[in-house]
């Protein structure tokens, strides 16, 4: 039988989206605010990242964060007690965020006076790669139970994506996790993401990421 012919006719329609993204990040620009896109898949450790780093950064950056899910206030409850400004934004069913969502998001925030907005997107290794949120860098966390192949199935996820957390190395040895093997497939889909072993729980690894988003935080303000 003969190959199939298939024809890529595909035609963005996230035009609108991406320029309301870009028109997002200028805004954010002029008020040297960096947002911080966080992507992962559910259970991967988002939040406790998030409150290690929110520990670490706290007496150098003034820090927001808006917690995104279909339901439930749990993140923001979460990341509330650690005394940073918080808001958890529903997303009527829909499994990622995009520009104007965001943009909502920030004026229900409050961005004025910080210096880092950290997005935490609906858990999901899909949807949330597709929808520019105007955020100036794109993190995403991997843990090692999900398995290393993961850049292998969920190409666009790490192609979008800065920087990869590989978060829970603390179970490396009960795990068939291959680290070489995750950099190899992280670097197929995107040889500019910078990927950084981390324990959200024990906080290994904590100082290379922070130190990594500070600076980023410091170019963009400059």
């Amino acid at each position: 039988m003969d190959t199939v012919k298939i024809l890529e006719v595909k035609q963005s329609i996230f035009a609108s989206n991406d320029e309301q993204a870009e028109a997002l990040r200028k805004e954010l620009k002029k008020k040297k605010v960096f947002l911080l896109n966080l992507m992962s898949a559910p259970g991967s450790g988002k939040t406790t990242t998030l409150r290690r780093t929110i520990a670490a950064l706290k007496d150098e950056l003034h820090i927001g964060v808006m917690e995104a899910d279909i339901d439930s206030d749990v993140d923001a409850r979460a990341i509330a007690e650690t005394g940073t400004k918080a808001i958890q934004l529903h997303t009527g069913g829909m499994c990622h965020l995009d520009a104007e969502m965001t943009r909502q998001g920030l004026e229900g925030l409050g961005e004025d006076g910080l210096d880092l907005v950290v997005l935490e997107n609906v858990g999901n290794l899909v949807c949330p790669a597709e929808f520019d949120t105007g955020a100036v860098k794109n993190a995403m966390i991997l843990s090692v139970p999900e398995g290393h192949d993961k850049p292998l199935k969920y190409p666009l996820m790490f192609q979008v994506c800065d920087v990869v957390l590989v978060n829970k190395i603390d179970v490396l040895p009960y795990f068939d996790f291959d680290m070489d093997k995750c950099r190899e497939y992280v670097a197929m889909r995107n040889p500019q993401a910078k990927v950084i072993p981390i324990c959200a729980r024990t906080g290994e690894g904590m100082d290379e990421w922070t130190a990594w988003l500070k600076e980023q935080v410091s170019q963009w303000q400059a």
